[in-house]
């Protein structure tokens, strides 16, 4: 009774100007999907001459649509035609075809008779010229008879292209149900798509005839590029696709994706490249936008093949600001990689022998050698003895085998390092393999053979019985093609047993593709769990803005720029997790205290759930533990790296200097903790050994001037007896870069540096530096 009675009451908001409704109070989570859906049609009706009360509820009804999956009836559907057509009336108002396009694709009933508003609606746009949302107006026009879909279908093949005029006619000839289903991805925002848009990809490749098309689409643009760099076709700058094509290219090439089809690699080896260098001398390219677009393809369904194709595409371009763009935009595909496990793992095998040789005769007694060990390493021999350099008979006979051989040892490299960032990636999904699959595919592969055998993995040699091993020192053990393999992650074990590892990898003096052993962990604390919803675990702290943005893109978050203008003041950095089944939100605010400089202020972290379809936020203690605590790991390099705290030379006053103070020397984080935990084995092993300390949070330095106190966060360091701040300018020393670091830590090699520095600090010659030794100093 009492949820009949606020729908009603909101019903009347929407529709009366004299009925004032407190929608602040109105709770409307209780309400049905199909009486929001009825709500939405109504609220879409009060756009014309809305007074604020009818806006007020409008905004009401929108809110509870982010709840909720909003259902039609059939009358709500015709309602929501109608209020279009009528908005369509008013010149002032903007008309968009999503709202009648989700009704239609949620209506709960058969679809009434839309004849008479589906012509308006078709005749408006074709006067427009409007053919933004081109699937869904062959929709709506289907609907509305013949004669409108001639005319919608006319309007979309005017100045369309080839490729789209094909596609158009692929739409017309679908039955209505295929039709709705492809209409869904109509216009998806492919910077930033939906969380549902992975099952809306799923449903589109149910349809043999789009599939069809896809292939057909693809092999079009591949000729016409080929075409182009023959000189066959005219070359003009960004002009080698049309708008419409460029987008249904893109949607094809997510289908074919998807589908991982095994013609895709060769296609896309023709095409990527095709439209990224002129075939002129001219520094510009056939198509950014659908070089782009397929990139962006990439991030919603990668492959290796295919990230490969974008690296080769940016090593030949001439365009200037291309390879940057394409920078960023990979690192945002590389992580998405990770969690397709089907193909993500996928490597050719390029020649290479089982022990990861290849040998190519180039005549005259001489040999190339490529071996992989931990990279490619293009070496040769002269009947079998090793020389240091490339013969000149070869350079000067054979140079197209020294340029094949020197780009294979690049494209190596480029496939070992996302096959290692992919691994890494696949933490959060918590991916597990077959382990004959493993053994020959990974373990036994010799490129990925070795990536693989420097990490430590897990075998179910038994039901529930894991078994750890480190290919590279020790035997797999035997066990059933079909057992589990998994990445070792600390997370789920004892101290102990994490202690043992970190000591066999560096008595081993093993360096692993990416931190594993000595991996943070972040599990939830008391505070979190008092919160419940939201962490603050990072927040209060002030951090150079640019170069977090900066971060965020190579980690694979998504976050808007933030600057002194209009809605710039703050945002949330969010990434997808657990094969898009989580996202972490980490909130942060632009303050530009620091004269300019870009400061920003960290503030909470947040977690949601994708329920049907749609983000909702979730407890902290839902969050499953390996899922969590990577996406803190995360928001602690951000923090850490870029905090104000680390910065030397931060001179500013005022409040962020008081927080420069405090941070620089606080307790150590936990990316901090391993980094003290890593020097605990380092150190011994180094010539200043006898001159270091590890206390707390600092590492003691005794030199023969004064005694130096670097704190393993920050890499400040304060100088005893006065503890007086000693500014040194991080570098990476040429005695730093010769000590053993079991992972790639740049603020682990700025300490080692810094340490090595001042243990001798009387052969230091730096001005600078002496003077600030100087003041104060004891006896």
């Amino acid at each position: 009774m009492i949820r009949d009675m606020l729908y009603d009451d909101v019903v009347r908001a929407l529709t009366d100007p004299d009925f004032a409704l407190d929608v602040r109070a109105a709770d409307l989570s209780g309400l049905s999907d199909e009486e929001v859906g009825d709500l939405l049609a109504a609220a879409y009706r009060a756009r014309r001459g809305a007074t604020d009360a009818m806006k007020g509820a409008r905004v009401a009804v929108h809110q509870a649509v982010r709840d909720s999956e909003p259902r039609y009836t059939p009358d709500a559907c015709r309602r929501m035609f109608e209020a279009v057509v009528a908005c369509s009336e008013d010149p002032d108002d903007v008309v968009s075809l999503r709202p009648v396009v989700d009704a239609l694709t949620h209506c709960t009933g058969p679809w009434p008779d839309l004849s008479g508003p589906a012509r308006a609606l078709t005749d408006f746009l074709v006067e427009k010229g409007d053919a933004t949302h081109p699937y869904s107006l062959l929709m709506v026009a289907s609907l509305g008879g013949g004669e409108a879909l001639r005319t919608a279908a006319d309007l979309l093949r005017r100045d369309g292209g080839a490729i789209a005029m094909d596609g158009i006619d692929v739409v017309i000839g679908l039955t209505p149900a295929e039709r709705t289903v492809l209409v869904q991805v109509d216009g998806l925002n492919t910077y930033d798509p939906p969380p549902n848009a992975p099952d809306l990809w799923r449903q589109v490749a149910g349809i043999p005839a789009y599939v069809a098309f896809a292939r057909r689409a693809l092999e079009a643009a591949a000729d016409r590029a080929d075409a182009l760099q023959r000189g066959e076709v005219p070359y003009r700058a960004d002009k080698a696709f049309t708008p419409r094509e460029v987008d249904m290219l893109g949607q094809a090439a997510r289908m074919a994706l998807l589908r991982d089809e095994p013609w895709l690699p060769d296609l896309l080896d023709r095409l990527l490249p095709g439209i990224a260098v002129a075939p002129t001398s001219a520094k510009t390219v056939p198509s950014q936008a659908l070089l782009y677009e397929l990139v962006r393809a990439a991030r919603d369904f990668p492959t290796p093949e295919l990230v490969t194709a974008i690296r080769t595409a940016r090593s030949v371009t001439r365009h200037a600001g291309i390879p940057r763009q394409l920078d960023k935009l990979l690192k945002q595909v590389e992580p998405a990689l990770a969690e397709r496990n089907e193909v993500a793992l996928r490597l050719s095998r390029e020649g290479f022998d089982d022990d990861g040789v290849l040998r190519r005769e180039a005549g005259g007694g001489y040999t190339a050698v490529v071996t992989v060990t931990e990279t490619a390493h293009l070496t040769w021999e002269k009947d079998g003895r090793p020389l240091k350099s490339v013969p000149a008979p070869v350079r000067r006979d054979h140079a197209g085998l020294v340029k094949e051989l020197r780009d294979l040892v690049k494209r190596v490299d480029i496939q070992l390092g996302t096959l290692a960032r992919a691994l890494e990636g696949g933490f959060t999904v918590d991916a597990v393999h077959p382990y004959g699959w493993w053994r020959a595919e990974l373990a036994g592969h010799p490129l990925a053979r070795s990536v693989v055998r420097r990490l430590i993995w897990e075998i179910e040699v038994a039901p529930g019985r894991w078994r750890a091993v480190l290919p590279s020192t020790e035997d797999l053990p035997d066990a059933p093609d079909d057992a589990s393999v998994r990445l070792w992650h600390p997370i789920r074990s004892d101290a102990d047993t994490v202690r043992a590892w970190r000591d066999r990898l560096v008595d081993g003096q093993l360096r692993q593709p990416f931190k594993q052993a000595f991996r943070e962990i972040y599990r939830l604390t008391p505070a979190e769990e008092e919160t419940r919803v939201h962490s603050l675990r990072f927040a209060a702290h002030l951090v150079h803005y640019r170069r977090m943005f900066a971060l965020f893109r190579a980690r694979g978050w998504t976050s808007r720029l933030l600057g002194p203008w209009d809605a710039g003041d703050g945002d949330a950095a969010l990434r997808a997790l657990g094969a898009g089944e989580w996202r972490a939100a980490f909130f942060h605010t632009y303050v530009d205290w620091a004269d300019g400089d870009g400061v920003a202020s960290t503030d909470r972290v947040r977690f949601e759930r994708r329920v049907a379809g749609a983000w909702r936020e979730a407890p902290l203690a839902e969050v499953p533990p390996l899922v969590f605590s990577e996406a803190m790991r995360d928001v602690d390099l951000f923090v850490g790296v870029t905090s104000i705290a680390a910065d030397p030379d931060w001179t500013e006053h005022g409040p962020a200097r008081a927080y420069w103070e405090r941070a620089g020397f606080a307790e150590l984080s936990e990316s901090a903790e391993a980094r003290r935990d890593a020097l605990a084995r380092i150190l011994p092993r180094l010539k200043i050994a006898d001159r270091c300390t590890l206390d707390g949070r600092f590492l003691v330095v005794r030199g023969g001037l004064r005694t130096y106190r670097i704190h393993l966060g920050s890499a400040n360091i304060l100088m005893e007896p006065d503890n007086s701040y000693l500014c040194i300018v991080p570098s990476r020393g040429k005695a730093a870069g010769k000590v053993f670091l079991p992972f790639e830590d740049d603020r682990l090699t700025v300490i080692l540096s810094k340490a090595l520095l001042l243990a001798a600090d009387t052969e230091i010659t730096d001005p600078s530096i002496l003077m600030q030794v100087g003041k104060g100093r004891a006896g």
